[in-house]
């Protein structure tokens, strides 16, 4: 694993009477694309302006390319885009790149490299109130990639995209550390979106983290159950308890049991049939990871 380009330790920050990010160590190794995320509320939008110096943390550390995230020079190998883009409507694409280089001390030649990055070459000369809220979305992470930042920050970047928004957004997204060696930090709320490009996972759930690492590691935490069909489920469950089986039967009549590996579930069905119970569906379930999420930030 490449060394972090963000650490945090202990971060926290409140507003008032009302601590947001509580206790926060996160770890965003370079030529990663890391998927940050929460329901609303969760402290996402937070923690990003406390990275990005727009807030100060109330207590712990933050570290950018391995220095103290204080050292304001920093801020000119990274690149964002927190909620929606600032852009002027009545000026073109370029216009409103050639405006974001000024404001960014880049030269101007830059503008064509990263409309190129983004798909928008061929659309840079016509006017930005034209443009599909997916392109404005693409223009401002254009502006985002302005100078060649190392790493980007980027605030809900799919949020009110159309599905084919969604499908553009999010190829840009997952090539950008191999095609343009950039680090990507992204929240979201959508952990089915997340999952399709990150290569690293941070759940963050009333300001606190409650998962961080790979897509296939949080898909290990999965605890499955076996579901059998059966007849007389509720005497069913009675002789499953008594051979030490942790057994429940649910309206439907089918008895649900924790999980269970392949000979196991096959130790119990043989075991139900020689009891004189018809068996008829059997079956080995695991919660999606989307209920894994939901699971996750409600259960606070």
């Amino acid at each position: 694993m490449h060394d972090p380009v963000i650490e945090t330790a202990s971060l926290s920050r409140r507003f008032g009477d009302k601590l947001v990010v509580d206790d926060l160590s996160l770890t965003v190794p370079a030529g990663s694309v890391y998927g940050f995320l929460g329901p609303n509320g969760a402290g996402k939008t937070t923690t990003i302006r406390m990275l990005l110096g727009l807030l100060k943390p109330s207590g712990g550390n933050i570290h950018l390319f391995g220095r103290p995230s204080r050292d304001i020079t920093l801020l000119s190998r990274i690149g964002a885009l927190v909620e929606a883009p600032s852009l002027y409507p009545h000026l073109t694409g370029e216009e409103n790149l050639r405006h974001a280089c000024i404001l960014k001390n880049v030269l101007k030649k830059d503008i064509a490299r990263v409309l190129a990055i983004v798909g928008l070459e061929n659309d840079g000369r016509r006017l930005v109130k034209t443009y599909s809220l997916g392109m404005k979305q693409r223009l401002g992470l254009a502006q985002a990639l302005l100078g060649g930042p190392e790493l980007v920050i980027l605030d809900e970047p799919t949020n009110g995209l159309d599905p084919a928004g969604i499908q553009e957004m999010r190829h840009l997204l997952r090539d950008m550390p191999v095609t343009h060696g950039i680090t990507v930090f992204l929240s979201s709320h959508l952990l089915g979106e997340v999952e399709q490009i990150a290569s690293l996972i941070g759940i963050i759930a009333a300001g606190r983290c409650q998962f961080q690492g790979t897509p296939d590691e949080l898909r290990a935490r999965r605890k499955g159950w076996l579901r059998i069909g059966v007849d007389r489920p509720h005497i069913a469950v009675q002789m499953l308890s008594q051979q030490g089986f942790e057994a429940t039967h649910d309206p439907a009549g089918h008895l649900t049991l924790p999980a269970a590996d392949p000979s196991a579930a096959a130790s119990i069905n043989r075991l139900l049939v020689e009891r004189g119970f018809a068996v008829h569906a059997i079956s080995h379930e695991q919660p999606t990871l989307e209920e894994m999420f939901l699971h996750i930030t409600q259960s606070l």
